[in-house]
């Protein structure tokens, strides 16, 4: 039989692309009032890999990585989502998204993202999102999967995403320290 625990807190990752790199400061700014300061931000990254979303929010776009330095409880994940969607919304223009908004959380072995979409891999959280298992840390680095989105399995990315991974880990210890005898 397993035995429930709760789960350890996650790093909280949120990436955004946008055309108007001018928006970066305020979004960054609603951001931190909703979760606190911004401890690590990736450079700009263009975002190449999809024509997808040109229709709404124009060319070329690009892509930031925000990490947060107050650790999240996993549950939350559908509550930031809902909350990083209305962001979206004060910042869209003629119903048109001027930045998108990825939430997702960081933890020792895996990366995952919220979405609003179904899909076969993605798994109900609750409140109309889903996580989506985005990568996971085996062997030393970050591993894409078969659905992993282009722009988070670039090699830019995955090395951002592995020094995201280290400062969780940093800030996980003094709430979660090494025993002597884990050693």
């Amino acid at each position: 039989m397993s035995i429930p625990q709760s789960p350890k807190p996650a790093k909280l990752v949120i990436g955004l692309f946008m055309k108007e790199k001018s928006l970066l400061s305020s979004v960054t700014d609603e951001l931190t009032r909703q979760f606190g300061l911004v401890d690590m931000v990736s450079s700009w990254i263009p975002f190449n890999y999809t024509t997808y979303y040109e229709s709404e929010t124009g060319t070329p776009l690009f892509r930031r990585v925000l990490t947060f330095n107050k650790l999240i409880k996993q549950s939350f994940l559908a509550d930031i989502k809902h909350k990083t969607n209305a962001i979206e919304l004060k910042y869209s223009k003629n119903n048109n998204r001027r930045v998108n908004i990825d939430p997702g959380y960081m933890l020792h072995e895996r990366f995952v993202l919220a979405t609003g979409k179904n899909f076969t891999h993605r798994i109900y959280i609750g409140k109309g999102i889903y996580a989506d298992l985005t990568l996971i840390y085996t062997k030393g680095s970050f591993q894409k999967l078969p659905w992993t989105y282009p722009d988070y399995a670039d090699k830019n990315m995955l090395t951002y995403l592995g020094r995201v991974r280290d400062r969780y880990i940093k800030d996980l210890k003094p709430q979660f320290p090494v025993k002597t005898s884990d050693v």
